[in-house]
């Protein structure tokens, strides 16, 4: 495929609109300008360069970098240590089901050249999944001394991190060798580390199916106050009113993060 400028055409030399690559790291980095590149792009494909692209995967760096320095930050007040299976919470084993099923798919995706749709996959678990929903999640965990499992948090983030890092390192390869020799000693860099490889031991679909349950429900009612107007700093009662034990229960155990993600100052659940 062709590199073509905003307007659609070719780039070349003689039409003089071309675009310096070395300006373009200059201004938003080398890993930006990868990213920019690999995104959306398909073999045979034409295609076209604009700098609002470029920007968008600066940002996505940014973004990677903040919630690298947000897990660091927790880690230094907290040691990490290894955990059991039972130490792991219902979001922990949802989190580390996701990141495992994320390591087989871009695998195959990168083993067939499809390396758009693999940058794809890592992008969108990096941002929503890890992000937006499971660092969320564990806030109130990581913020309250007395929780019994705030070491199995640090220790999900610590681990979804690396193998996000690793998985992303094709890609992004100066952020994540940078990011992955401050987070780790265990291994001298990310070029030579181990990849990540799918395990039947952290595939965890009853988990999976239960953070869905409650993400539905926050997007539900963030929707709601939305249109109704509510600002986030005003709390409401929140009632959860299922006939089915399995849904109480997975609202029962997801409680503490429920309300934080919901905006909710308590949380009822009940059968009628």
């Amino acid at each position: 495929g062709l590199v073509r400028d905003s307007q659609g055409r070719k780039m070349s030399k003689s039409l003089g609109n071309g675009i310096d690559p070395l300006e373009v790291i200059d201004k938003y980095g080398a890993d930006a300008l990868r990213m920019t590149l690999i995104t959306g792009n398909a073999p045979g494909n034409d295609m076209r360069f604009y700098w609002e692209r470029v920007e968008a995967s600066r940002n996505f760096a940014n973004k990677v970098w903040n919630a690298s320095r947000f897990i660091m930050m927790n880690m230094e007040k907290a040691p990490v240590h290894e955990v059991s299976l039972d130490d792991l919470t219902m979001a922990d084993k949802w989190i580390l089901s996701k990141v495992n099923t994320l390591a087989k798919d871009v695998t195959e995706n990168l083993d067939k050249f499809e390396l758009g749709i693999g940058l794809q996959k890592v992008y969108d678990f990096i941002w929503e999944e890890f992000c937006d929903w499971y660092i969320e999640m564990v806030k109130p965990r990581l913020w309250n001394d007395e929780d019994r499992t705030k070491a199995a948090a640090i220790w999900t983030l610590k681990t979804v991190l690396i193998n996000s890092l690793k998985l992303l390192h094709p890609y992004m390869p100066f952020i994540t060798e940078e990011i992955f020799c401050t987070i780790q000693n265990e291994e001298e860099s990310i070029m030579i580390s181990k990849w990540p490889e799918y395990s039947e031991d952290r595939a965890f679909p009853a988990e999976e199916k239960a953070i869905e349950t409650i993400k539905e429900a926050v997007r539900g009612i963030r929707n709601i106050r939305t249109e109704m107007n509510v600002a986030p700093s005003r709390k409401a009662s929140v009632y959860v009113v299922s006939e089915n034990d399995e849904i109480r229960r997975i609202f029962e155990e997801g409680k503490l993060f429920f309300a934080s993600l919901a905006y909710a100052n308590e949380i009822m659940i009940q059968a009628d």
